[in-house]
């Protein structure tokens, strides 16, 4: 039985840390005892997933550059500093057969310390629009795994394969889940069922939209799935008060997201790379509201290489108050415009993304040691 040390690195949204499980998991499971760790951002939400998924993490004390206020990335160049000097350490005492980067703070450090030791390196680059962390670790990166065609522009084509980006295993196969997943959220098949996603921490603009439009919304017949994110919960709590015996199920995180997409006939998201990945791979119909708040507006990117495909549905965040609540109740009430985008947006699908980013794995490290 063949054995593997493997550093994943990366992290800071669900977006970087399940896609990074996925790929720890199916490693896991076609080599027993390969040795995995992770090294994430000490202060971000991979510190609690990875643990809770069974591996081991160590935490560096890097931080994004602020773009706002530039006196504050003095303490930034720091904390690099220090979490090149703590992976560099890490990396010599775990002695890895290969780093794995998923995107996120942590990774850029440690895959340039990786590369500068002369450890293969791998790259998977969730996004249309590739990153800079990841165009600066490309030119000595051994292979770069990506979700969208075109990525030429970015790097090197002979190192570039498509794999599209991994996904949870329990979302898979939640396509025939669509009675339970009702029941589980209290709801009937009769009725239309709208989720609304914002990410784990939660998107502003979207939860204001749907609370400042509650009366549309409920006034429609619609059932509501509502995951706020860690931010926005007591708020959105408070203008419920005022509907109740309405079927909203509502709450800062939803651990069964596979009930969820099940249930859900039409869903309101942000255009990160893992959900867009999800929804591709679920057959479901979206409407997109890209973050502003992101590097090179990658987002908006991700949304239109759907939109072109007439895949999607795209509103801009700063319409989205005045427009996203009245877009989504035409779509949902239009079961022709339904089947059309389910239809489409599943064609744009990567199955088995995480077996084929292993197999990457494998051959960079077995062509290394021969």
């Amino acid at each position: 039985m063949k054995s593997y040390r493997i550093i994943i690195s990366g992290g800071g949204t669900g977006g970087h840390i399940f896609p990074a499980i996925s790929i720890a998991n199916t490693l896991k499971n076609r080599f027993p005892d390969a040795e995995i760790l992770f090294v994430g951002a000490e202060d971000r939400m991979e510190m609690e997933k990875v643990p809770e998924a069974g591996y081991r993490i160590v935490g560096l004390p890097i931080k994004g550059f602020d773009r706002s206020n530039k006196w504050n990335n003095v303490k930034v160049l720091k904390l690099l500093f220090k979490s090149l000097r703590m992976a560099k350490s890490i990396i010599k005492d775990f002695k890895p057969d290969i780093a794995v980067g998923v995107g996120g703070f942590a990774s850029g450090p440690t895959l340039w310390v990786a590369q500068q030791l002369g450890i293969p390196t791998l790259i998977q680059e969730q996004n249309s629009y590739a990153g800079v962390t990841n165009k600066l670790l490309a030119r000595k990166v051994d292979k770069i795994c990506v979700a969208y065609p075109g990525m030429e522009r970015f790097f090197q084509k002979e190192k570039i394969v498509i794999t599209g980006n991994p996904v949870r295993k329990d979302l898979e196969e939640s396509v025939n889940k669509k009675s339970e997943a009702l029941s589980f959220f209290g709801f009937t098949p009769e009725k239309k069922t709208l989720l609304v996603v914002g990410g784990s921490l939660g998107a502003r603009t979207i939860n204001r939209s749907i609370q400042n439009h509650l009366d549309e919304l409920f006034a429609s017949g619609i059932q509501l799935i509502w995951q706020t994110g860690r931010y926005y919960q007591q708020d959105a709590l408070t203008h419920l008060k005022a509907y109740r015996g309405m079927s909203v199920w509502c709450s800062d995180f939803i651990k069964r997201m596979d009930y969820a997409y099940a249930a859900a006939d039409l869903v309101i998201s942000r255009a990160g790379a893992g959900s867009i990945s999800e929804l591709c791979l679920l057959g479901k119909p979206v409407v997109l509201v890209p973050s502003p708040n992101v590097a090179e507006d990658h987002q908006t990117k991700n949304a239109l290489a759907l939109v072109e495909n007439d895949a999607a549905i795209m509103v801009s965040d700063k319409d989205a108050e005045k427009e996203l609540v009245a877009t989504t109740l035409n779509v949902i009430q239009d079961i022709d415009k339904l089947n059309n985008l389910s239809r489409n947006i599943a064609t744009l699908a990567h199955r088995h993304s995480a077996d084929q980013i292993v197999d990457e794995v494998v051959r960079v490290i077995e062509s290394k040691r021969n």
